[in-house]
């Protein structure tokens, strides 16, 4: 199975689990409610979900003159990978971290946040920034945010579950009742963000890889994209992320998980080990060479 066609497959399953949360709180009906939500939610997404996370972050979009070097690494780097130059932003925010976003590469943007262009070497932005450029290439900006979006009213929804199922619970089922009982809207309140948490973590895994290895052949050096995760892991560590803490269903589109290393966010990690991300990069540097010379 392609990468592309796993991704269809668990961005469906992420549908479907929002449906069938709404089968069980309202039936029929709320399964019919869910899926006119999940329809609504994913036209609004497509059009607007870029600009709502850059402004969830607050961030500030910087051109030639306000940002000369950082808009010049994109710049060349959008240049190599064959893309449209995207918008430029930076995030006011110490720990090192980027994301990429926007609907398809006509409409893209990445975000670096001031930790990162003051941490980073040159070098190692330019991995980074390979590396979200890499995700517009392949369209993987939509997909990540339409996902965080679903998530996260699957996580809200879910809430609502036990409060119908506790004033639904002496309704009969065929009378356009909830099935749901106190009991059953407990177990959908803590299950459904479980399981759309480990959908969201599989689609981000499956794209983050690629990503790694499409960056790597933009920027022509791997050991670049490499010793710049090394870096930031080990800083996200020590620093807090405070927007992302408050908007968890967002993590999944940094290119480092930036929520603060607690054992609940390490075992439900939207993103693959760091270990195993660098050490596909050090093999591609090992055994492979990149059909261009490196970026400059």
């Amino acid at each position: 199975m392609t990468s592309y066609v796993k991704t269809t497959v668990l961005l469906a399953g992420l549908t479907a689990l929002f449906m069938g949360i709404g089968y069980l709180i309202g039936g029929k009906g709320g399964m019919m409610i869910a899926f006119i939500m999940a329809l609504g939610m994913n036209l609004f997404s497509y059009w607007n979900s870029g600009d709502m996370v850059l402004s969830m972050y607050g961030a500030r979009e910087v051109d030639g003159y306000s940002a000369p070097e950082f808009y010049g690494i994109v710049a060349r780097l959008a240049e190599r990978a064959g893309l449209p130059m995207p918008r430029v932003y930076i995030i006011e925010n110490d720990q090192p971290n980027a994301f990429a976003t926007g609907r398809d590469p006509d409409h893209a943007a990445v975000a670096a946040t001031t930790g990162l262009l003051r941490m980073l070497s040159p070098e190692e932005i330019a991995g980074v920034m390979a590396h979200e450029l890499a995700h517009v290439k392949n369209r993987d900006t939509l997909i990540m945010t339409i996902t965080a979006t679903i998530a996260g009213a699957i996580s809200m929804i879910a809430n609502f579950g036990m409060f119908f199922g506790a004033s639904h619970s002496n309704n009969e089922e065929g009378q356009g009742g909830s099935p749901l009982g106190m009991i059953g809207g407990i177990l959908v309140a803590i299950l459904a963000p479980f399981a759309a948490m480990v959908v969201q973590m599989a689609i981000s895994r499956t794209r983050e890889y690629e990503a790694d290895r499409i960056g790597a052949e933009i920027c022509g050096r791997p050991l670049w994209l490499a010793d710049a995760l090394t870096n930031i892991h080990n800083y996200a560590h020590q620093i807090p992320n405070h927007q992302a803490e408050a908007n968890p269903a967002t993590a999944h589109l940094f290119i480092a998980n930036p929520l603060h290393g607690r054992s609940f966010d390490s075992l439900f990690s939207t993103h693959p080990a760091m270990e195993e991300r660098v050490r596909r990069l050090h093999e591609m540097a090992g055994v492979a060479t990149m059909s261009r010379g490196p970026w400059g």
